[in-house]
């Protein structure tokens, strides 16, 4: 009797100690939540060291999200007064100084206890790789300096260099599919999956000294200069990536004043097809010649010549003197190819024109999907107009930049149309944006992702895990049901 009552003891202890193990692992794993950190936020800071100018992008992410996709955020934009660090080639201790204002900036929207966490870069583009080619000590003095005013902020800074313009290009395509959520995105069932492969967008973009292109093409690459493998959350990439240096639209137009120039009679005003009808000015001849981009060009010492230039809006004039500065005798018999014999498959999928193509055709209302027809009537338009009318028009617009737009406008068109084959069927595949999901489209935050390694070579696993009161409920609960039955034990054995 004594050894059946002992057994029905241990059964009642056995089941008691079952059942409540049953529960606690019910709710934990019924009620499972994503983990969470303590609530917070990273910084990162690229300064974009451009021909024309310098800006600071600073971008924030959740403390808890490094490793996810579509979370890191433009926190500010400041752009730095005066221009490129590449024009202080007289005075580099200047380029230095014309960051402070932006670091202080920076120091006042990063909290203190974020700062020396927060890595730091600055890439310099098309501007400074000209320079490089001019003057190669006077570039690395300039990127001394301004790395020295850097390293006196307390921030991670990690290094400031000439980016290539491969990278350029190719980092700009990975800024805009990573904003457009085209590598991962986040699904209803709470899973990060990979969308379509026609979810990808080429990317467009155009600067003061050189323009890049970049898309997948449907055809295997057959220039493996021109290409650049990416593995992202577990997916292969290989993009057609091209960087025309000299081809962005300062230098673009530097060029065609040059072909304008060539041949003419300087001791009589030379007229200008590009420039609005009756605009005036006189150009240091030497103005023309001191890039590398016109240097060849040079007819010899120019000493302190100048020479008188008249505009007269002619937009299909301005057309054909820009394709002058393309090289498409080049290609000649090859059928993938864009100017000066460089190889470029054709194109396909939907792009994103951002930079200097946005800007030109923001300032024109040309950002709204129009037909290509309607963008060659307005920007036709815009040329013929009499300078004082457009200067009446706009008064609160620089003069230089009201003179560029019509030059600017056909460059776009020749550059898309003639040089990368883009045409009346495909026009409106292009999308002319500044940004997307509210952070503005550019190289430097896919340079950023790429250097802290915010996006894994290989997929995203989600992990699940209980959360800190559910889980102490459970323990509790638990405990609780084993104290129970150990007491409802001891009273029935008695």
């Amino acid at each position: 009797m004594v050894s059946e009552s002992k057994n029905n003891c241990i059964l009642v202890l056995l089941v008691i100690s079952v059942i409540s193990i049953v529960i606690a692992l019910v709710l934990s794993v019924v009620n499972n939540i994503d983990v969470t950190s303590p609530p917070g936020e990273k910084f990162g800071m690229v300064f974009d060291a451009g021909s024309s100018h310098t800006s600071l992008f600073i971008y924030k992410w959740p403390t808890d999200k490094e490793n996810n996709t579509g979370v890191v955020s433009q926190a500010h934009v400041c752009d730095a007064k005066g221009p490129g660090i590449s024009s202080y080639a007289a005075d580099p201790p200047a380029a230095g100084r014309s960051l402070v204002a932006c670091l202080e900036e920076a120091m006042s929207i990063i909290p203190p206890e974020r700062q020396k966490e927060a890595p730091a870069y600055l890439g310099a583009t098309a501007g400074m790789r000209l320079l490089s080619l001019e003057n190669p000590d006077v570039s690395k003095r300039i990127l001394e300096e301004v790395a020295k005013i850097i390293r006196s902020y307390p921030i991670n800074f990690r290094g400031a260099r000439i980016i290539s313009g491969q990278e350029e290009g190719a980092y700009g395509w990975i800024t805009i599919n990573y904003l457009l959520e085209s590598f991962m995105k986040y699904s209803f069932s709470g899973r990060w999956v990979h969308p379509a492969a026609t979810n990808i967008y080429g990317a467009l973009d155009l600067g003061g000294a050189s323009t890049q292109i970049s898309f997948i093409p449907k055809a295997p690459i057959q220039d493996e200069q021109e290409k650049s493998d990416f593995r992202l959350y577990g997916f292969p990439y290989s993009i057609y990536t091209h960087s025309f240096l000299c081809y962005g639209q300062n230098q673009a137009l530097k060029q065609m004043l040059v072909r304008a120039a060539a041949g003419q009679d300087l001791a009589k005003p030379v007229s200008v097809p590009c420039y609005p009808k009756g605009y005036t000015m006189s150009v240091p001849l030497q103005s023309l010649y001191n890039s590398p981009c016109t240097a060849a060009d040079s007819p010899g010492s120019a000493g302190s010549a100048q020479f008188s230039i008249v505009g007269t809006g002619e937009s299909s004039k301005c057309r054909t003197l820009i394709k002058s500065i393309f090289n498409f005798s080049a290609c000649s018999g090859k059928t993938s190819c864009s100017f000066n014999g460089v190889y470029q498959p054709p194109i396909t999928g939907n792009f994103y024109a951002f930079s200097a193509f946005f800007y030109t055709f923001d300032f024109l209302n040309l950002t709204s999907g129009q037909s290509l027809s309607t963008v060659t009537n307005v920007i036709s338009t815009y040329c013929a107009r009499d300078w004082s009318e457009i200067q009446a028009s706009y008064p609160n617009q620089k003069e230089d930049r009201l003179r560029d737009y019509c030059t600017n406008g056909n460059y776009i068109l020749s550059l898309l149309l003639d040089a990368y084959r883009f045409n009346a069927d495909n026009w409106n595949s292009i999308s002319f944006m500044k940004q997307a999901a509210d952070t503005d489209i550019g190289w430097t935050l896919g340079y950023m992702l790429n250097l802290t390694n915010m996006i894994p070579s290989e997929s995203v696993v989600t992990m699940k895990a209980q959360s800190y009161n559910l889980w102490l409920s459970s323990i509790v609960f638990l405990a609780l049901c084993v104290v129970l039955g150990l007491v409802m034990l001891y009273v029935y054995c008695r």
